[in-house]
């Protein structure tokens, strides 16, 4: 449903598009990278969708890069994998929030979530993994 949605979007990859990337993956490297971040990042690439996925495994300490940042502006449309160690990382909350102030100053992009093995409910109503996690986050 998603890949033809995005995929018959009239103005994708196009030369005159403002987009670098039709579609910016945000995820929790450990829960999903190599399952269904791989799937979809694979199969946004076979429908022809250039597709951000950061490659790097960022250490304890380390900050985005200037190149993700960049790829955050330079994208169309920004699917965040929440999954049950999201936020937990302050990499990933940090990108989410960066993410989320570019799509307001841009009525053009778009942010679409996707609950990878997490309730929805749990993520709006801030419970279970994700209510601890954002707790301590803001603690520190």
């Amino acid at each position: 449903m998603v890949l033809s949605t995005i995929s018959s979007s009239s103005s994708f990859s196009l030369d005159t598009s403002p987009w670098r990337y039709d579609v910016f993956l945000s995820f929790r490297g450990e829960d999903t990278r190599n399952t269904f971040t791989a799937h979809l990042h694979l199969a946004l690439n076979r429908k022809g969708i250039l597709t951000y996925l950061d490659e790097e495994k960022l250490r304890r300490g380390d900050e985005i890069s200037p190149a993700l940042l960049q790829a955050i502006e330079d994208s169309r449309i920004f699917v965040i994998v929440l999954s049950k160690n999201y936020a937990s990382s302050t990499w990933c909350l940090d990108e989410l929030l960066k993410i989320l102030d570019q799509s307001k100053k841009s009525k053009q992009q778009r942010v679409l979530p996707v609950f990878y093995h997490v309730d929805p409910s749990d993520v709006r109503n801030q419970k279970e993994s994700f209510g601890e996690a954002l707790a301590k986050h803001a603690e520190n």
